[in-house]
């Protein structure tokens, strides 16, 4: 397999283009499982959040990999995300920083994100901020920020967001965000990068074609598309041999008219998997509890 390649961050930390998603995997064995299974295979970057209720599990797999001599905590990204339950003060966020590096039993936590531009996010900022000069974040930033968003958030807080993690697949291409992200130093991370069980990409004649023409799978073509572009993917999959074919894909290259055509897949805000501007949506995440 071909060396995982990477991005540097505004900090000058660099962070793997491609990583290892958990979202939805409950359960907590099956997730150690996984992520065990994902560092075997070559991944470094791995993310969770804390409303997937599984940062404890990724963080025994972390620490059973590192006990094995898989690789070392240095070698490793560790993603999680701050939920809008705790965003509604700095000490709420504090608490929440604490609780997420406590539960994977880590001394620190390498890219930390906002999961929501809801409630205090601002606030919630502050505290990540703090966090991050006392070294128990290595990297900050933010997730599901539109451009609009981003850009009033990066006009006013001391430091800059380092990544913001977005859903990006041919089918939501989001280039306005992908431009507004460029010009503020904000590395684009895909969340749903294979269009999050969507959009049926699988049986596309174009994307078929493409694959057969350099002996890849559908999924990988889609996921080079988006490294090519610069973004960062967390492909998710709780099968193995779906795991190691999401990895391989450092040694093949689209050509510039094969990235054309399967951006010309985008439907715009009509291709969204989640729905950020309905009020629905937003009542539902302020209301979502995670813990007591």
């Amino acid at each position: 397999m071909s060396q995982i390649e990477t991005v540097r961050l505004h900090n000058g930390l660099e962070m793997p283009l491609e990583g290892f998603g958990v979202f939805q995997v409950r359960d907590k064995e099956e997730c150690k499982r996984a992520v065990l299974d994902a560092i075997k295979a070559g991944y470094r970057l791995i993310d969770t959040a804390a409303s997937y209720t599984n940062e404890d599990a990724v963080g025994e797999a972390v620490r059973e990999a590192i006990s094995e001599g898989i690789c070392t905590r240095e070698e490793l990204f560790i993603t999680s995300k701050m939920w809008v339950q705790d965003m509604e003060n700095i000490d709420m966020a504090r608490a929440a920083i604490d609780a997420s590096i406590k539960k994977m039993g880590l001394e620190y936590i390498d890219l930390y994100l906002l999961h929501q531009a809801m409630k205090d996010y601002f606030s919630a900022w502050r505290a990540m901020e703090e966090a991050y000069e006392a070294g128990k974040l290595k990297a900050i930033g933010v997730s599901n920020f539109y451009p609009h968003v981003l850009t009033n958030f990066c006009e006013t807080v001391k430091i800059r967001p380092m990544v913001n993690q977005v859903e990006l697949h041919p089918y939501f291409t989001q280039e306005d965000a992908l431009e507004t992200m460029k010009y503020y130093d904000v590395v684009p991370e895909a969340w749903a990068p294979l269009g999050g069980g969507r959009y049926n990409p699988f049986e596309n004649e174009m994307l078929k074609e493409i694959a057969v023409k350099h002996n890849k799978s559908v999924g990988q073509v889609i996921l080079r598309w988006n490294v090519q572009r610069g973004v960062v993917v967390i492909p998710k999959s709780t099968h193995k041999e779906r795991i190691i074919e999401n990895v391989n894909i450092w040694d093949f290259a689209l050509s510039e008219d094969e990235m054309k055509q399967i951006s010309s897949l985008d439907q715009g805000y009509v291709g969204t998997a989640v729905k950020h501007f309905d009020p629905e949506f937003v009542r539902m995440c302020n209301q979502r509890k995670i813990h007591d």
